[in-house]
């Protein structure tokens, strides 16, 4: 028996059954007043327009599903095909792209790629509890990917990394979690702000030889560094220090953005970062197999609707 062929992927009511059991685990919410009394459930008429899962307030009087309030509100796409996106997205260790979503599901290739937006939107983490809480290790490093369309280089200039998107991700040893944030300027003002808003003070500091790492590691309660320069890459003196946990979520981002993705513009870049980093912080490692990860995502789809256009820009589109 395979994973695939779990009724609430083919099943139109089962999917819908499902999912309530994840967005409601105590039973239906009224997404409109907030009420869970006098919640009633409307048989499908089958000779009208059949919609599962319909229910209504008895409070307020308001019809609403369990898409309501969520990444799947105002879609046409039937619940089956949302599940079976988010199964591939989040079991896929490197991604999938949408131009993939759009063969496997037999979807337009316009739906798969805001399909899989709002899939990421769902993905990403709201945590605000600081790495390296109880003086844990914490790995700080930064990439470059992409071409940074605000910082091209002059005519007869070379490419430097300068020009490229730079990506600067955290890794807490402790609980195996990521955090990426895509950075406009890689400069102290920046970088300080970041690791002051993510890193506990009481936390231990990972990094390379970055002089600009080297100013600020002093706020924290140590700081470890390796020179990679100098092919260093574990100090000799503390087996404990080196970077190669980040470096190796790296090799993943990298292959994922390179070989799957193969282009991303800089205003979507955050999204791709947040993705990998779910996947990532929810790895077999960390205990979540495939369906515990995609059960995961799930529960992050509640509040978090992304539209094709902002209600201010309607006029403008």
């Amino acid at each position: 028996m395979s994973v695939l062929s779990r009724p609430y992927f083919h099943d139109e009511q089962a999917a819908f059954t499902f999912v309530e059991g994840i967005i409601w685990p105590q039973g239906p919410v009224c997404p409109h007043c907030g009420g869970v009394e006098r919640i009633s459930s409307i048989k499908p008429n089958p000779e009208k327009r059949v919609r599962y899962g319909l229910k209504k307030c008895g409070q307020c009087r308001q019809q609403f599903t369990v898409r309501v309030g969520t990444i799947f509100e105002e879609s046409k796409l039937p619940m089956t095909k949302w599940l079976q996106a988010i199964f591939l997205m989040t079991a896929s260790k490197k991604g999938v792209s949408a131009h993939q979503l759009h063969r496997t599901l037999e979807v337009t290739y316009k739906t798969a790629w805001f399909l899989a937006h709002r899939i990421r939107e769902a993905m990403r983490s709201g945590d605000l509890a600081p790495f390296g809480s109880g003086g844990g290790a914490v790995e700080v490093d930064e990439t470059y990917i992409g071409r940074n369309p605000d910082n091209q280089p002059k005519e007869g200039k070379k490419f430097r990394s300068g020009n490229m998107n730079c990506v600067m991700t955290l890794i807490d040893r402790n609980s195996g979690a990521s955090k990426s944030i895509v950075v406009d300027r890689f400069d102290a003002a920046t970088v300080g702000t970041i690791l002051s808003e993510n890193i506990s003070l009481e936390a231990r500091l990972m990094t390379d030889e970055h002089p600009l790492y080297g100013m600020l590691g002093y706020a924290f309660a140590d700081h470890g560094r390796v020179t990679h320069s100098r092919d260093e890459y574990v100090s000799k003196q503390d087996r404990t220090v080196h970077t190669q946990t980040v470096e190796g979520f790296y090799s993943i981002f990298k292959r994922g953005m390179r070989g799957v993705y193969q282009h991303c513009a800089k205003k979507h870049l955050h999204r791709y970062a947040a993705e990998f980093d779910f996947r990532y912080s929810h790895r077999i490692a960390n205990g979540y197999d495939d369906t515990q990860r995609a059960v995961k995502a799930l529960e992050g789809v509640v509040g978090k609707r992304l539209t094709y256009r902002r209600p201010d820009q309607w006029a403008q589109a």
